[in-house]
């Protein structure tokens, strides 16, 4: 045996085993292309697993296909509607050391495991790698509106919301196992913002977060008023579930739904409507007057989504 191969057999025993976790809820068709992805990391094909937690999907004959096409892959279920809870259940069966997190809309990039684990293992203390997440546009010479909307409106400013909230999105996370042991696993009851909560509480606990802009995912932007729709009424439920569900006293829980419903109308547009004027990515006036009229009515159906999950409805998943 060569010293050059030695050396190798040895760097691949030291590499900390991954276990790669993806929930996924009527999503097959884009979770195939994040499988294949996956499938083609530079990291030690020994040294990882990748875990697919349905959350309670409509039957597919695609996502049977997809069990038969990537039978190497850890497949179970979680019927507790909601992301976070599918994220939980696959940690209680995952091997690895280090957990990762990515969705099922995502296509990781081919050193993803490697440059996530790097981060993660030469970081002293290191609790949470946020890693970039890049929005891509089915179209990239054409970009529709409600894809400029989601791209320079709602995004996944991953580096920002890291260094404002101690926390990152779940599209693109690596933790350790023990990290997940102490501080506790994600709030299964929230729809959204379960990574900001969870974030929170790894920064709370002493844990350095680190920024990896070379460990990266692609993510598809909302192609759709229904697509935009579906992530607003989520986005607005896992807020009021947060912050409004969990006040016990009920005068709070009031005066929280009004500052968020003021904050939605008012606040939040006119924030917006500066921001997007003076981006110089959207090309002309009439662009960015639209993508405004979009803001202001995303903004109009968060605000209405409160109010009826104040008035007993239930938050969307």
């Amino acid at each position: 045996m060569s010293y050059t191969n030695l050396e190798d057999i040895v760097g691949n025993a030291l590499q900390p085993f991954v276990s790669v976790i993806i929930p996924v809820y009527n999503d097959a068709g884009r979770l195939r292309i994040c499988l294949a992805a996956l499938h083609k990391q530079t990291y030690d094909s020994d040294r990882y697993e990748i875990i697919v937690i349905d959350n309670g999907s409509d039957p597919s004959p695609v996502m049977d296909n997809l069990k038969v096409e990537f039978d190497n892959v850890v497949y179970d279920q979680e019927l507790t509607p909601g992301s976070y809870a599918a994220r939980n259940k696959g940690i209680t069966i995952a091997k690895g050391d280090v957990i990762a997190f990515t969705d099922a809309d995502c296509i990781p990039v081919n050193d993803w495991i490697e440059k996530g684990v790097d981060y993660l293992t030469k970081t002293s203390n290191c609790g949470l790698v946020a890693g970039r997440i890049e929005m891509l546009f089915k179209d990239p010479d054409h970009p529709n509106l409600c894809e400029l909307y989601d791209r320079f409106v709602m995004d996944f400013p991953q580096k920002a919301f890291l260094e404002e909230y101690g926390a990152a999105f779940t599209a693109n996370i690596f933790t350790w196992r023990h990290v997940l042991d102490k501080v506790g696993y994600f709030l299964a009851d929230l729809k959204s913002f379960g990574d900001q909560e969870w974030g929170k509480r790894v920064y709370a606990a002493g844990y350095g977060q680190i920024y990896a802009d070379d460990a990266y995912v692609y993510h598809p932007t909302r192609h759709t008023i229904a697509d935009l729709h579906r992530r607003t009424l989520r986005l607005s439920g896992g807020i009021y579930d947060m912050y409004v569900a969990k006040e016990p006293l009920w005068w709070k829980r009031y005066g929280r739904v009004v500052k968020l419903v003021i904050n939605d109308l008012f606040k939040q547009p006119i924030k917006v409507t500066g921001q997007v004027m003076k981006d110089d990515r959207l090309n002309n006036f009439s662009t960015k007057l639209k993508v405004v009229m979009v803001t202001y009515f995303m903004q109009f159906i968060s605000a209405y989504e409160k109010v009826r999950l104040k008035a007993g409805g239930e938050s969307e998943r």
